[in-house]
Order: structure tokens, then sequence, then C-alpha cells
């Protein structure tokens, strides 16, 4: 009888939606290290941008660390899908330390064409956030001063290249397509001769994300998305929504978060999670708003991702020379 006075809702659930292959990949790194090598396994930095994710595994056997200097002579440490600048692996080498590299493949082809460009001599312009993770550790895989950051379009119309005619542009993987549009439409105006990736940077998962959400917003008075606050796509996603005509929208870590004062009266809900979000925080949102209303749910899904990556070996602990 109780249901009967709630409020009606129809959830408009995004597909695809939450974890992508990279973040699938690291996790599974961190888990396999734990059950082949023992805890404690150190990580150095989120493996993803989720605390949920973190805090399951720290309940494993991870710790987590902010620089390689946390972690003792002869641990193993998992470095973060995000990437690292090149001074990390060879801090950990130096320090004799076991290590295994969790950046996401993607990022890892970044890296690769920012290499590439610094060693045919061009200054790479690259789009991305100031002080991401990500961006640290691509703009660490060459010399500091050959890459410049650039944020904006304002950035993109005020940059002064060293040498106009060798000059190349890569991106930050988890950026909004239609603002790094505009900034390459910028870059291209001004360097005609500037070189773009030779695939997308921007990510398979973020992309598919973005237009899933960009679908349904125009249909619905209010969009959730589930992720962490310092997690960039998931950013993405709530200003993907609100740019594809949703008049409202909110990211939300958890159900905890829900906003239900900004729900009062709304009769259609978007309701999508970024890359690193674990899909039982959507289920945990779902299963709030139905204590709160009567809720018709319906999932629409753009395309199936079937994209996975494998995992490299966890390395091996040196046998001890018999006593």
């Amino acid at each position: 009888m109780a249901s009967s006075v709630r409020p009606p809702l129809t959830i408009l659930l995004a597909g695809p939606r939450g974890f992508c292959a990279g973040v699938d990949r690291a996790i599974q790194i961190v888990e396999r290290a734990l059950a082949e090598h023992g805890a404690p396994v150190y990580v150095r930095h989120e493996i993803v941008h989720n605390r949920h994710v973190v805090e399951d595994l720290e309940r494993k056997g991870a710790v987590f660390v902010e620089e390689l200097d946390a972690v003792p002579e002869g641990a193993l440490v998992v470095f973060s899908a995000h990437g690292v600048p090149k001074a990390v692996p060879a801090e950990a080498k130096r320090r004799r330390l076991l290590y295994v590299d969790a950046t996401c493949p993607l990022v890892s082809k970044v890296h690769r064409e920012v290499e590439r460009h610094h060693k045919e001599g061009r200054t790479v312009l690259l789009i991305g956030h100031a002080g991401h993770p990500e961006v640290i550790g691509t703009m660490g895989q060459v010399p500091e001063g050959s890459v410049v950051l650039i944020e904006t379009v304002e950035d993109a119309l005020r940059v002064e290249p060293p040498d106009p005619s060798r000059l190349a542009y890569s991106t930050q993987t988890t950026l909004s397509l239609t603002d790094t549009a505009a900034i390459v439409a910028v870059l291209q105006r001004r360097f005609p001769t500037i070189e773009g990736p030779r695939g997308e940077d921007i990510c398979y998962a973020t992309t598919n994300r973005q237009r899933a959400v960009a679908a349904i917003a125009p249909e619905v008075d209010y969009f959730l998305v589930v992720g962490a606050h310092n997690s960039s796509n998931s950013r993405r996603l709530v200003e993907t929504a609100l740019e594809a005509g949703c008049p409202r929208g909110r990211l939300v870590a958890d159900a905890r978060a829900i906003p239900w004062d900004e729900l009062r009266g709304v009769r259609r809900l978007g309701l999508s999670a970024g890359a690193s979000a674990p899909e039982i925080l959507v289920e945990e949102v779902i299963a709030a708003c139905r204590e709160r209303f009567a809720v018709e749910l319906e999932e629409r899904r753009l395309v199936e991702e079937r994209v996975s990556f494998k995992p490299p070996p966890i390395p091996k602990a040196p046998a001890r020379a018999a006593g």
C-alpha cells in the first residue's frame, strides 16, 4: 500500500557506463599481485579514481602511497592506471623494488606518441588538465619543456611555440569531446601543419559514455552521474548531460550523496557512471530511489563494449640464497 503513494520516477539508465577495460585491468593487476605475492602490495597513488575501489583493495591488503619513498626495500609496488613519469620506474629500479605498471594501454599509446614527436623534433601541445596524474605522467615521458599544456581555447589562442612548423598535439584520454574539438580547431587554424594523433587519443570508453549520456539528456529532468569528484571522465559526463539539454545534473560518489531535495518534482532521471565507478554503486542508487519513488527502469544501451586488455605478469621476488 505504501508504494502506491510514492511519486512515479522513470530512470533512464545509460549504457555503456561504469568500468572500462583499462580500469578492469588495473584492479585485476592489484588483486593478482595480492594473490601471487601476498600482502602487503603497495600502490603508488589511487589505482583508479574511486574511493570505493581503493577501500576494497585496502581491505584485501593493498597499501596506497603517494611516492616511492614510502615503499620499503624489496616490496612490490603497482603504478596506477593513469601512468607515471619515466622517473618513477627509474627510481624503483634504483631502489631495487619489484614493480608492475598498471598504466592503461590507451594512455601508454599517448606516451609513445609524445616520445615519437619529441624524437622527431616537434614541440607537443598536450590538451589536458593541469595536475591530473595522467597529464603529469604523459609530460614526464620526455625532457621538461618538450610539452606545452593546453587547458582551454584561450590557451590555444595564446600559445607561441618555438617553431610553429615543428608542432604536434596529443590529448588526455578522458576529456570532453566537444571541448577538445574546439581546442583542436583553434590549433589547426593557427598552425595548419600541426600533426595530430595517428588514432583518436580520447579513449573509446570516454567517448561511448559521453555519447550515451548525450543521447538521454534531452529526455530527462535531472542527470545523476556516479563517480569520484577527482575523476576527470566522471566530471565530463555531468558537463555532457548539461550541454546536451538536461536542465540539471550532479556528480555523486554513491547513494548517500544523492541530493533528494533537488529530485523533488523530477519525473525522469538520467543515470550513468564514470569509467572508474563499480556497477554496485549504480545498483545502490537505483535501490535508494526505489525507497522513495515508484521506479520504472529503462536501460538505453548505445553500443556493446567488448574491449579487454591482458594484465602483465606479476614479478616474483628473487629466491633467497640458502644460509
